[in-house]
C-alpha cells in the first residue's frame, strides 16, 4: 500500500487555487485529526482515509487532512521520522491551510470524519453539519446524534480503534506500510506498551500483538519506541517559542491558557537566557494570560520524571491556578514545590508521573468554569487575544486557521486521489 505515489512530486503548498463553490465538482470525504497533529492523530487520519478509499464504493473521494499549517510539520520531529521510515513524502500530505473546508461545505460537497477528537472548536462550528462519523479515545464531549456514528473508547491510542475497524471490515488492505504506521502510533502513545506508564489497555495490547504476528518484519517494539522517542524529544536548534509550540494545546474561558509539553528537564529550561522576557513575549504575541509548562524526562532506568511550572505576570492568576492544581484530586497531581529562579514562575516536582497533559486539561477546564466571570485576571495587562497560529486540540476556543490562506483546487485533489488509488491497487 502506498498513500502517495513517489512520482507525483508537486508540493501542495505551491497550489493556491481556491475551491470554486459555484461550480459542480467531486464530493470529498475528509478525515481530519485534531489540531495537535501528533503521530496518533496523523496516522489515524491517513489510515482511516485509506480504509474509506478501499471500502466505500462511490464517486466520493476520501482524503486525509492534517489539521495544522504545512509549515508547522517541522515542529513534529517524530511525525517526520515516521514518514521517512515508512517512505511517505511530507511534501505530498494535505494540510488544513491548503483546503477550504467551508467552501466545500457550502457547496454541499463535504463529508467530515473526526479522528482523535470528538468535538470541533467553536470557530469550526459551522462545519458541524458535515460531520458524519467520529472515532476517538478521549473523554466524550459530543452530543449524540442519529446521523453521526460515534466510536469513543478510552484506549491508549486512537490508532488502536482504527486498526480494529480495518481488521473487522477490510483486513485485506493491511500491508507492511500501513501496519508499520498503525503499529508505531500505538507503541508510541502507549509508551512501549508498558503497564507502569498507565496508558496501555488490553485492546491496545491485542492489536499491537496482532500486527506483530501478521507482520513479523515490523521493527522491534523497543527499538521503534526508542527511535520515535528520540525523534520526539529532539529539541536541538529550537528557540523558546518553537519549544512552546512544538507540543502545545490551549483552553480558554475567563482566561486564555496554553499548556506546553517540554521534552527537557525543568531545571534546564529555566536556565535559558532571558526566559521570562521570552515567555512574556510569547503570551503577548498569542494572547495568553497564563502558561503551564509540563516537562517530561527520563531516568537512566527509563522511569519518567514529570515537572510542572506556572507562568503569568499576574500574581492573582499564577497563585490561583497553582493552588487549584495543588488541591486537585481527580487525579491528584502530588505536586511538591521546588525553587524557581524567576519571580513570575512557580515550579513543582509532579509526584504523579501517570498524570499526563490529557489528565491535566480537564482540571484546567474545571478551574476556568469556576472562575468564569470572577475576574481572575487581577493585575494582568489586558491584551487583545490572538489565536496562536499553531496546532492545538479541540479544547481551544478558536482555530489557528483562516480563509485567507492558500488553498488547493478540487481538480488537483481529484488527480491526487486518483493516483493514490491507482498506485494503492497495484
Amino acid at each position: 500500500m502506498t498513500f502517495y505515489p513517489p512520482h507525483n512530486r508537486q508540493s501542495c503548498g505551491q497550489i493556491n487555487v481556491k475551491v470554486n463553490s459555484d461550480q459542480p465538482g467531486p464530493q470529498f470525504h475528509v478525515v481530519m485529526g485534531n489540531e495537535a497533529c501528533d503521530v496518533d492523530s496523523m496516522v489515524s487520519a491517513l489510515a482511516f482515509a485509506y480504509f474509506l478509499s478501499k471500502t466505500v464504493h462511490s464517486e466520493m473521494l476520501a482524503l486525509p487532512l492534517l489539521n495544522i499549517h504545512q509549515s508547522d510539520l517541522l515542529l513534529r520531529s517524530d511525525n517526520l521520522f515516521l514518514l521517512r521510515q515508512t517512505g511517505l513524502s511530507p511534501d505530498l500530505l494535505l494540510f488544513r491551510d491548503q483546503l477550504d473546508l467551508r467552501a466545500l461545505h457550502r457547496a454541499g460537497r463535504l463529508q467530515l470524519t473526526l479522528v482523535d477528537h470528538n468535538v470541533l472548536p467553536s470557530s469550526d462550528s459551522d462545519l458541524e453539519g458535515a460531520v458524519v462519523e467520529v472515532i476517538d479515545h478521549h473523554l466524550l464531549e459530543r452530543e449524540p446524534s442519529p446521523s453521526c456514528p460515534v466510536t469513543v473508547e478510552t484506549v491508549g491510542s486512537c490508532a488502536t480503534l482504527v486498526t480494529e475497524r480495518i481488521v473487522q471490515k477490510a483486513p485485506q488492505i493491511l500491508d507492511q506500510q500501513l501496519a508499520q504506521l498503525l503499529y508505531a502510533a500505538v507503541v508510541l502513545d502507549c509508551v512501549n506498551m508498558a503497564p507502569a506508564a498507565g496508558k496501555v489497555t488490553p485492546k491496545d495490547s491485542q492489536y499491537a500483538a496482532m500486527l506483530e504476528t501478521r507482520f513479523p518484519a515490523l521493527p522491534p517494539r523497543g527499538a521503534l519506541f526508542q527511535a520515535l522517542q528520540n525523534a520526539k524529544f529532539d529539541v536541538s536548534g529550537l528557540n523558546t517559542q518553537q519549544m512552546l509550540l512544538k507540543d502545545m494545546k490551549a483552553v480558554s474561558g475567563s482566561l486564555n491558557v496554553a499548556v506546553s509539553v517540554l521534552y527537557i528537564t525543568l531545571e534546564e529550561f529555566l536556565q535559558r537566557a532571558e526566559l521570562e522576557a521570552e515567555l512574556s513575549g510569547f503570551c503577548q504575541k498569542f494572547g495568553f494570560d497564563l502558561l503551564l509548562l509540563m516537562t517530561i524526562s527520563f531516568t537512566e532506568s527509563k522511569e519518567p520524571i514529570r515537572e510542572l511550572a506556572v507562568f503569568s505576570h499576574s500574581a492573582t492568576c499564577r497563585e490561583q491556578v497553582s493552588q487549584y492544581l495543588e488541591q486537585a484530586r481527580n487525579p491528584a497531581l502530588n505536586l511538591c514545590p521546588i525553587s524557581s529562579p524567576h519571580p513570575h514562575i512557580i515550579a513543582y516536582q509532579q509526584g504523579n508521573t501517570l498524570a499526563s497533559r490529557k489528565k491535566l486539561l480537564p482540571i484546567i477546564k474545571d478551574f476556568l468554569k469556576e472562575q468564569d466571570g470572577d475576574g481572575c485576571q487581577g493585575d494582568a495587562e489586558e491584551e487583545e487575544s490572538q489565536v496562536p497560529p499553531t496546532p492545538m486540540n479541540s479544547l481551544v476556543e478558536g482555530c489557528p486557521l483562516d480563509d485567507g490562506l492558500p488553498h488547493i483546487s478540487a481538480q488537483d485533489l481529484e488527480e491526487k486521489v486518483s493516483k493514490m488509488a491507482a498506485r494503492g491497487g497495484n
